[in-house]
């Protein structure tokens, strides 16, 4: 092993074991980031001023939305990665698309799925999809920070060779040469940073002006990951697209014009429902 390299910590990524049932780090991630992102939902809806004349969803509203985030998250993320990272070979075992327990999630599919679900929720409850949005934008960096925490922990999606970098990291399922901790990375731009950014938002914003949030939330995450793919190792399937970018960045394009777009209709006050006004 190089001088350099920092040996991985010997963390099981099963916490325990009940007969064939395993609760694994990974899982909790997803979990605890749902259920930490529902606490800080509520404590956001009850607070009026920032709200103003933008009706704000109610607790009821936000305990089914936990669930239509999670469905989408988890049906968009599977199918994300089926259809942008691994088609060719779920094409030839299709049955394999449902062995989810092997892996295998897309940001950007489970992205498009909680959109899905809000704006499946928002048509239901009579509610602007664009607040359930914000909401949404609001509380996503901490699932984002726990899931790429996990990320490391299970030694997966790994960075790029960094073998003079003091803090490189030898994972024991890639090659053996000291990378880039790349999962750490986008924990702090995705989770951290991208977490003041939108609190800012909320602080500034509120919620309004509906997509000024989720405007900020969709840059923010677009410019984190664009900036953390020039450290991670490129899917091995996928290898560089062409101009040497990789399928996060050229997926987190799009997310960059579309949230640029939202909030520029929410300064605008193109966004706010009809005969509501704001200062």
């Amino acid at each position: 092993m190089p001088l350099l390299a920092i040996p991985f910590p010997a963390v099981d990524p099963v916490i325990f074991s009940v007969g064939p049932f395993s609760v694994r780090w990974y899982a909790l991630a997803y979990i605890a980031g749902l259920v930490g992102g529902w606490l800080y939902a509520r404590r956001l809806i009850g607070s009026p001023g920032l709200w103003g004349p933008v009706r704000a969803p109610t607790r009821t509203d936000l305990d089914d939305m936990l669930v239509y985030v999670a469905l989408g998250v988890v049906l968009g993320g599977r199918l994300g990665y089926v259809l942008f990272y691994n088609l060719q070979e779920y094409l030839a075992d299709p049955l394999s698309v449902f062995a989810v327990w092997r892996g295998g999630m897309s940001f950007h599919g489970g992205f498009a799925g909680a959109l899905a679900g809000m704006w499946l929720l928002a048509r239901r409850r009579g509610l602007a999809p664009l607040s359930l949005f914000d909401l949404a934008g609001a509380v996503a960096p901490i699932g984002l920070f726990l899931g790429r925490i996990a990320n490391f922990i299970n030694g997966e999606l790994w960075g790029r060779p960094a073998p003079d970098l003091p803090w490189a990291v030898t994972f024991p399922h890639a090659a053996p040469v000291p990378r880039h901790p790349s999962q750490l990375y986008e924990a702090l731009a995705e989770g951290v940073l991208l977490f003041i950014a939108v609190s800012i938002a909320v602080r500034v914003a509120g919620f309004r002006r509906p997509g000024a949030v989720s405007g900020v939330f969709a840059m923010g995450y677009a410019v984190a990951r664009i900036g953390c793919e020039f450290f991670r190792e490129p899917d091995p399937q996928l290898g560089f697209l062409a101009g040497g970018l990789t399928m996060g960045m050229l997926l987190s394009i799009p997310l960059f014009v579309a949230g640029a777009a939202l909030l520029w209709l929410a300064l605008s006050g193109r966004s706010l429902p009809q005969g509501e006004k704001t200062a």
